[in-house]
């Protein structure tokens, strides 16, 4: 195993699923009397396996979806064309291809196929339906830098809003802690089927993200102990950074030499080490374009690299810069003026970033929004044509699904319609991007998960059972 792999072991790996290696074993006791015994490493905690996914993909039989229009998210759009997918992996795209023995056929004849879609901002399970008290679990406000909270640990998969997102056409998520800390803890990424456990859920070899804030949010709940102003903020973060350069140090140094009794455990720098890593992706809730633009000098400083950030409703003053760094932008179509910071925000924000090259990503941080992605993101399409600045269908698809994987981490195995990935597939009744579309069959790697017009595969919670279900509409 190589150092940086011992590392990422001892330190919490961020990758979801992935099992840590075993204590290295005690050597061989010498033949020569005189020599040394060889000392085995100190078994810690963090050497044990980090909460994996348990997630396993249901066999389903091979379906082909034949003569609709297909937006791939990596190419033009193919009208009249076919997808093949079988043992959870897309087999074929395109006008002819080979259909497996045993496939279900379905005519896609005046219909669209997309990836799956991803919500890369998603506080669904955290902050759970009914929204009384008891389910508002998705910020740990107790002070401003929580690093040492996972989302995964407030996460409820009898959520009634789940079922409703997979009816939307969506796949996958990002549950993330709330904003109202600098520094508020990881997130984790989620497939959206039916769970007893969020281990059930979590994406396998997904990389954690780690949420941090900017501006209005975390100097205003935190007033009283501090931060209470910007610049407090900022120091916020550099204080907590610099201290997880001196601990990613000392287990650094232990690392290469564990023959002594290792340092002590700290969760929350533990978290911040693996970002310093290159292992946890950083996720920042920001408005404003000069805080952003803060926000990359601070990352600059201390050697890591922002992933996306969140909201950006000023990304448009400054999307050269973002498009410099790549550095995703996820953005909402039209949230504006729900406080100061968000003042400035335009219908154009994300036609403008796509002009300049930047990485946009459509998300929803709602439990409503959630259900319409499609819809947001033909809302932003249109607003850029409108503005005279030309979005095609095929790049709007990829706000939605390709660009989020890609803030995930994940779009190696998901986020496009391409051979051999993951079969993460809508069926619409129409154009996506219309009002009047809807998401009719939905299938998770391979696995129908919502049939609109089969009771049998649209799913109810433990939740709702004997009280209401979702409404589904014809």
């Amino acid at each position: 195993m190589s150092h940086r792999s011992s590392a990422m072991v001892l330190m919490g790996i961020a990758v979801a699923g992935c099992a840590p290696a075993r204590p290295p074993a005690a050597a061989s006791t010498p033949k020569v009397d005189s020599a040394p015994a060889a000392r085995t490493p100190v078994p810690v905690s963090a050497l044990r396996p980090q909460y994996p996914s348990t997630y396993k993909r249901r066999p389903s039989a091979p379906v082909v979806i034949r003569n609709a229009t297909i937006l791939t998210a990596v190419g033009e759009e193919l009208p009249r064309a076919s997808i093949v997918f079988a043992d959870g992996k897309v087999e074929a795209v395109g006008e002819a291809v080979s259909v497996p023995e045993g496939a279900v056929e379905i005519d896609g004849t005046g219909k669209f196929v997309t990836p799956g879609i991803i919500d890369d901002h998603s506080h669904l399970g955290v902050y759970a339906a009914p929204a009384t008290a008891a389910e508002a679990d998705g910020n740990e406000a107790s002070q401003a830098v929580t690093a040492d909270v996972w989302a995964e640990h407030s996460f409820w998969p009898q959520d009634p809003q789940i079922p409703l997102a997979i009816a939307g056409g969506v796949t996958v998520i990002q549950v993330l802690p709330g904003s109202a800390n600098l520094i508020g803890g990881r997130t984790v990424t989620l497939r959206l089927l039916p769970a007893r456990t969020v281990q059930e859920l979590k994406f396998p070899g997904a990389p954690y993200g780690l949420k941090m804030a900017c501006g209005e949010n975390p100097k205003r709940l935190h007033a009283q102990t501090g931060p209470s102003t910007r610049m407090g903020n900022m120091a916020g973060y550099r204080r907590a950074f610099a201290n997880a350069e001196r601990y990613r140090r000392d287990w650094d140094r232990w690392l290469a030499r564990p023959d002594s009794t290792p340092p002590g455990r700290d969760l929350e720098l533990e978290t911040l080490a693996e970002v310093l890593r290159g292992n946890i992706l950083v996720q920042v809730h920001c408005y404003r374009a000069d805080e952003m633009a803060q926000m990359l000098d601070l990352a600059r400083e201390f050697g890591f690299r922002i992933r996306a950030f969140h909201h950006a409703v000023e990304g448009y003053k400054i999307a050269d810069l973002l498009a410099a760094a790549d550095v995703a932008s996820s953005v909402w179509f039209d949230w504006w003026g729900i406080k100061m910071e968000a003042l400035d925000g335009i219908p154009e924000n994300a036609a403008l970033l796509q002009r300049a090259g930047a990485r946009v990503i459509i998300h929803s941080d709602s439990e409503h929004t959630i259900q319409r992605l499609n819809q947001e993101a033909g809302r932003a399409m249109y607003a850029g044509i409108n503005a005279g600045l030309p979005v095609t269908r095929e790049q709007a698809i990829r706000w939605i699904t390709i660009n989020p994987a890609w803030a995930l981490g994940i779009d190696g195995v998901t986020g496009s319609l391409e051979p051999g990935k993951s079969a993460d597939v809508v069926l619409w009744s129409g154009d996506p991007f219309s009002v009047y579309a809807k998401a009719e069959r939905v299938y998770n790697e391979g696995r129908l998960v919502f049939d609109r017009n089969d009771p049998a595969h649209q799913m109810q919670t433990d939740f709702n059972l004997g009280i209401t279900a979702p409404g589904i509409d014809p």
